[in-house]
């Protein structure tokens, strides 16, 4: 049985939405009361560990879970080419281990999710980025156009030769969200500045979210065009996007996690001005909070901008330079916020 934990539970921003923690280097840890206890496990997207951004950001979630709990915690990567078949399998592996809750990091585990969640009614399972109907699933997604819309007012403000890039991973309807809030942020900041976009791939099996040279290619190609400052929602290939705008001396705008501080990216993050969040780590600890004290959280919850769920980092220094933008994202958080700005998904 899972001890209670005496931790007071953790709120997400005004909505105080408790949620999710993830997993541990491929795997389990030691448990803090040498009991059986199993705590929170997440399956990772297209990528895996180590793209600096969405599977990395799950990762810190998991490893303040493990550390604030004293449980033994799971990380699984995906592989090459794998059908939902094979994630289904990953999933009701987990849950027969015991691991609760069971995460699966991406809106590629929907289906999977949806076949196994009914035979495991005692464990909670949590899904980023897509919606799970069920009695024991949380599904916790976030607004990442409003994050991005923030994104296009910066690089409004920063470019100046009126061209900006955007490159998306996979063309679906997730990255949609993306390229729609950046285009409306950039128009509604200047209309006279060009938006250029491109997805890499129309299918994650593609290499979409995993391809750093698809990535850098794009970013290239925007970048002889004259764009300026190029932001990436594209996993592990936004690092290619990133090394490009670094090698032309022009901005890059990282995604999910901040990625001006990501170990990996150290040698390019002053090009880095600033990045688009979505609070992935803080989702997955709230959700293994609520399993902690034995209140899972389920049915659909939204991490927006006014939760605190998104938002845009102002780490690099730089950011504080561009003239007009730290007053302009400010003016434009209060819009989305009150609802005076409404932020397009497509």
């Amino acid at each position: 049985m899972r001890r209670t934990s005496r931790l007071a539970r953790v709120a997400v921003g005004a909505a105080s939405l408790a949620l999710a923690a993830t997993a541990c280097g491929g795997t389990s840890g030691e448990s803090g009361d040498g009991d059986d206890t199993k705590g929170v496990a997440i399956a990772y997207d297209v990528g895996g560990k180590g793209d600096q951004s969405f599977n990395d950001a799950a990762y810190t979630g998991l490893q303040r879970a493990q550390k604030e709990f004293g449980y033994k915690t799971a990380d699984i990567e995906p592989t090459d080419g794998e059908t939902d078949a094979d994630k289904e399998q990953r999933l009701t592996s987990l849950a027969k281990q015991g691991y609760d809750p069971v995460i699966g990091v991406g809106f590629a585990y929907a289906p999977a999710m949806q076949a196994v969640v009914a035979e495991f009614p005692d464990t909670t399972f949590g899904i980023v980025d897509s919606v799970v109907e069920g009695d024991n699933v949380a599904s916790l997604v976030f607004a990442e156009n409003e994050a991005s819309y923030l994104a296009g007012v910066t690089a409004a403000k920063a470019t100046k030769t009126k061209t900006v890039g955007f490159v998306g991973g996979v063309d679906n309807p997730l990255i949609h969200k993306f390229e729609a809030g950046f285009t409306q942020g950039v128009k509604d900041t200047d209309p006279k500045v060009k938006v250029l976009s491109q997805y890499l791939t129309q299918t994650a099996e593609e290499g979409g979210f995993s391809s750093p040279d698809k990535g850098r290619a794009a970013a290239e190609g925007q970048i002889e065009k004259k764009a300026d400052v190029v932001y990436q929602a594209a996993g592990l290939s936004g690092q290619g996007v990133i090394e490009a705008a670094a090698k032309a001396k022009v901005w890059a705008i990282g995604v999910d996690s901040d990625q001006y501080k990501q170990e990996a990216l150290a040698a390019y993050k002053d090009s880095i001005l600033t990045s688009a969040l979505k609070d992935i780590d803080g989702a997955v600890f709230a959700l293994a909070q609520s399993v902690e004290d034995g209140k899972p959280l389920t049915g659909t919850k939204t991490f927006d901008l006014k939760s605190d769920g998104v938002g845009l980092s102002d780490s690099n220094p730089k950011f504080a330079e561009v003239p007009g933008a730290k007053d302009a994202v400010e003016k434009a958080k209060t819009g989305i916020v009150d609802g005076s700005i409404k932020v397009k998904t497509e």
